[in-house]
């Protein structure tokens, strides 16, 4: 049982498994590292501008979904993450998951050089193959497909923590065919709960909110080739 994420609290846990891979020497970090790393201009769709105070009640909400530890015994607390462990995931799917609340919804080729410095991928069909798996998730779909946007040639996908995808982008079915209004909030709710009940561009303490389950197997299809 994994309870729907704010955008904030899903940007915390992104910047606390980045930084975990990419700059070790630091981890466990720092409130304001913390912060520094969720509002970074880079490597971060969308941007963000949250207060100390803000990422610090994200913490706190993480904390009693015990998916954030806090370490003492230094000068000042450091926080780290345990996302594998609460989803039961392998780091491969770590790294595709976090990859995916950094920096929104991304296609399997993008996400192979952008997940570059946290899992190395032998090639786009790996990165594919694992996608499907975190779609068709016994516990849940954590992963999925929108359908091909105009102008586009491949379609992209979207990690469902923080619930549907954002208005006007859609997911596609079981079958392949888009789904758009009501019927795309019922499968995201079913694969992940509703949509973020928090602003990113608002911030805020995270409420209280009661706990879900990440859904049923949603086996999810490519939205057809060029």
């Amino acid at each position: 049982m994994v309870r729907e994420l704010s955008e904030l609290e899903a940007r915390v846990l992104g910047v606390l498994v980045e930084k975990e891979r990419t700059v070790p020497d630091t981890y466990p970090l720092t409130l304001n590292a913390l912060t520094a790393g969720c509002n970074q201009k880079t490597s971060r769709e969308p941007v963000m501008d949250a207060t100390v105070g803000e990422v610090q009640a994200a913490i706190d909400s993480l904390r009693r979904a015990d998916l954030v530890f806090e370490t003492s015994g230094g000068r000042v607390m450091r926080y780290s993450h345990n996302v594998g462990r609460v989803l039961q995931l392998a780091s491969e799917k770590v790294a595709l998951i976090v990859t995916l609340m950094l920096r929104g919804p991304q296609t399997a080729a993008e996400l192979r050089m952008n997940c570059e410095r946290l899992h190395r991928f032998a090639d786009v069909s790996s990165i594919e193959a694992y996608l499907q798996e975190l779609a068709a998730r016994p516990a849940g779909a954590l992963v999925a497909l929108l359908p091909r946007q105009p102008g586009t040639r491949e379609s992209r996908w979207a990690h469902l923590l923080c619930g549907a995808p954002a208005a006007g982008l859609g997911i596609v079915g079981p079958t392949g065919q888009a789904l758009a209004g009501s019927e795309a909030d019922g499968f995201a709710a079913a694969a992940g709960g509703g949509r973020s009940s928090i602003d990113p561009a608002v911030g805020g303490a995270a409420p209280a909110l009661a706990p879900v389950a990440l859904g049923t197997p949603a086996a999810l299809t490519a939205a057809g080739g060029d």
